[in-house]
C-alpha cells in the first residue's frame, strides 16, 4: 500500500545572510512573489526581523513579479519591524517591484535612508498610519483586478499590468482607479471610456505563446 502523496508547498527562492557586525540582516529574494509563497515569505521575514538588531535590508533585484499579496506581506513585515524598533528597507529592486511600489505609493516607505532609527515617537506613529493606509487599499485593488479578469478574460498578471498602466497613463493613484472601477462595475458595467482605455492597454501587451496549440478549424 502506497503512502499518501504529499503536496509540496511552492518554493520561495530566498536567501538570508547572517547578521552583519552592524546588526543588519540581508534578505535576497528571487523569482515571483504571489499568494502561493506568501506564508513562507511571512515566516522568513519574521525570522529576519527577530535575528536583526538594527534592521532588515531586502535585495529584490532578482524578483521578477510581485502582486498585492506579496506587497501586503512586505508591508506587514515592515510594520512588525517598526514596532520592534528595527528598520526594514529595500536596497535594490527590479522593474516589476519598483513599478508596483511606485504605483501604490509605498516606495518611499522602503527607500533606504528615508527613515532613521532615532526618529521620535510621533514620527513612528505617522509611519505606522501610512503603512496601515496602504494595506487597506489592497481589497479594492484585488476586486478591480478580478473584474478585469472576468470581463476581458485576462490572466491575473495581465489584469494587474492593465491596472498599473492605466494608473500611469491617467496619472491616477492605483487605489483610486481601483475604487472607481469597482464602483462603476457595481453600477451596471464598465463605462465606454474605461473599456477603451483597457482595450488600448491590451493592444500593447505581448500576445500569449501559442506554441504547441493547433489552429482552430475554419470550417
Amino acid at each position: 500500500m502506497h503512502a499518501p502523496t504529499e503536496v509540496d508547498e511552492p518554493v520561495l527562492d530566498l536567501t538570508m545572510d547572517a547578521p552583519s557586525p552592524g546588526g543588519q540582516v540581508r534578505v535576497t529574494i528571487r523569482g515571483e512573489l504571489d499568494l502561493s509563497v506568501v506564508p513562507a515569505l511571512e515566516r522568513a521575514l519574521r525570522k529576519a526581523v527577530a535575528r536583526a538588531t538594527r534592521g532588515v535590508v531586502l535585495d529584490l533585484s532578482g524578483t521578477s513579479f510581485c502582486d498585492c499579496s506579496g506587497l501586503n506581506a512586505l508591508l506587514t513585515a515592515r510594520r512588525h519591524a517598526l514596532e520592534s524598533g528595527r528598520a526594514f528597507t529595500i536596497r535594490s529592486a527590479g522593474p516589476a517591484v519598483r513599478r508596483l511600489l511606485t504605483a501604490t505609493g509605498t516606495w518611499p516607505l522602503f527607500t533606504p535612508g528615508e527613515h532613521a532609527l532615532n526618529h521620535d515617537e510621533q514620527a513612528l506613529r505617522d509611519e505606522v498610519v501610512q503603512l496601515r493606509r496602504a494595506m487597506r487599499t489592497r481589497p479594492a485593488i484585488d476586486q478591480a483586478r478580478g473584474i478585469l479578469m472576468a470581463t476581458f478574460a485576462l490572466s491575473p498578471e495581465d489584469a494587474w499590468d492593465v491596472l498599473v498602466r492605466i494608473s500611469q497613463n491617467t496619472n491616477t493613484k492605483l487605489h483610486v482607479l481601483a475604487g472607481q472601477l469597482v464602483g462603476t462595475a457595481q453600477d451596471g458595467g464598465l463605462p465606454d471610456g474605461l473599456r477603451q482605455q483597457v482595450t488600448a492597454v491590451l493592444e500593447t501587451l505581448p500576445a500569449p505563446s501559442d506554441a504547441g496549440e493547433s489552429a482552430p478549424d475554419a470550417s
